[in-house]
């Protein structure tokens, strides 16, 4: 018996295509979505600064020549500039009073003192008013004192720096650290945190000729030492007065000609006569510290003061002004993405001080993320040598605005 079977119906053509269509609007659509959504999740890379001027500036010109004595050694720096130049080698020699400085300087970083403070009592032993006949007999530099005297920090400051009197160095050893040779050690650990590598002290008055330095270490430490007002205060001191010995003058007899404002004096048979000078002076408007030393450039004090007035003269006709970049020379470049740019330039002309063969550091930095408008300041310029750093502010010459949501989304 032969049973019937229902024929069967293939799809329709236009249905499939119903079908295909469907899903291939399903994968455009959800491969757009993703795609924007894609573009707009993905970071931004943010703008980069580009210096666009030389890291150095090196002020053109032949390197000056001052007028060096002719033996011995001497260093001059203008502070906050740097060294001018230095003479006679770097072989440690003896420098008498001069270590007076290190003395003092050790006693105020121990003792800090403010302008208008005396600071605490010295009381004078027995010993040490005892030993005065015989340090005077031998003809030491000192100053009178009796058993019991009693000396403010101050005073004791005054006696050591102004007649340079060996007594108090060692008066003042005794009070800081007990005896001079802990005195002493803390002298020369004291170089050596300062950088002084050809410095050594064996005394605290400067006396024995086995304390020996450089020009160029003096010169670091005199920096350092007018960075202490008390200390500044008291080498600029003509005269003063203290409780026994009663009006001292300052041994410094060139003080305030040629623009000296101290700092210490020197003078043994086997130093010669040392200096370590600082002095003020005027370039183009503008006031400069000349810090410098002259160590034994002839056997006496004369040799000395003449061979550091003709530095400071030198000196003084030494600094002028130097444009590095004018108004609108452009220093840096800020790139974008998508290939968008703008440039900074200064506002005005930017100057520093100086003489040929000073070099100064060049940096630019600035803020420049987000949108820049043009001529928004949004950088700075800066030039630095040794202490001194001159800063201009940086504008941009063209907008740059981050890239639009249609931007980051046709722009993979």
């Amino acid at each position: 018996m032969e049973v019937e079977q229902e024929p069967v119906v293939a799809p329709r053509p236009a249905r499939r295509r119903e079908l295909w269509l469907s899903v291939a609007a399903a994968a455009v659509v959800l491969t757009v979505g993703g795609f924007v959504t894609f573009g707009l999740a993905r970071s931004v890379p943010a703008p980069q600064l580009v210096q666009t001027v030389p890291q150095t500036y090196a002020i053109p010109g032949a390197a000056p020549v001052l007028p060096w004595p002719k033996a011995g050694q001497a260093a001059v720096e203008i502070d906050g500039l740097g060294r001018v130049g230095a003479f006679g080698g770097s072989r440690p020699v003896p420098i008498a009073s001069v270590a007076k400085v290190m003395t003092a300087y050790v006693i105020l970083r121990d003792h800090p003192l403010r302008l208008d403070e005396d600071g605490p009592t010295l009381t004078v032993s027995a010993e040490e008013a005892a030993a005065y006949p015989s340090q005077l007999a031998s003809g030491e530099s000192l100053v009178r004192v009796v058993a019991g005297e009693a000396l403010t920090e101050r005073q004791a400051l005054v006696a050591l720096l102004l007649p340079s009197a060996n007594n108090i160095a060692h008066i003042l050893a005794r009070w800081d650290a007990g005896d001079d040779a802990a005195f002493v050690t803390k002298m020369n650990q004291a170089a050596a945190q300062l950088g002084m590598a050809n410095t050594h002290y064996t005394d605290p008055s400067g006396l024995d000729a086995a304390t020996v330095s450089t020009a160029a270490d003096q010169v670091l430490l005199g920096r350092l030492a007018l960075q202490m007002p008390v200390f500044a205060q008291i080498v600029a001191m003509p005269q003063a007065a203290l409780p026994v010995v009663g009006q001292v003058s300052n041994v410094n007899t060139q003080l305030y000609q040629d623009g000296i404002i101290g700092i210490k004096t020197g003078s043994t048979d086997e130093a010669g006569g040392c200096l370590l000078f600082a002095a003020e002076i005027s370039a183009e408007g503008h006031r400069f510290k000349v810090i410098g030393a002259v160590l034994a450039p002839g056997p006496n004090m004369t040799d000395a003061f003449e061979a550091s007035r003709r530095l400071i003269q030198a000196s003084s006709g030494l600094l002028h002004q130097y444009r590095v970049v004018g108004a609108g020379d452009v220093v840096a470049t800020v790139r974008g993405p998508m290939g968008r740019s703008t440039t900074l330039v200064p506002g005005g002309d930017v100057n520093v001080f100086g003489w040929p063969g000073l070099t100064y550091r060049v940096e630019t930095s600035g803020d420049v993320r987000g949108r820049i408008a043009a001529g928004a300041g949004v950088g700075t310029l800066k030039l630095t040598a040794s202490g001194t750093a001159v800063t201009a502010a940086l504008h941009a010459t063209h907008t740059l605005k981050p890239p639009s949501r249609w931007e980051r989304i046709t722009h993979p």
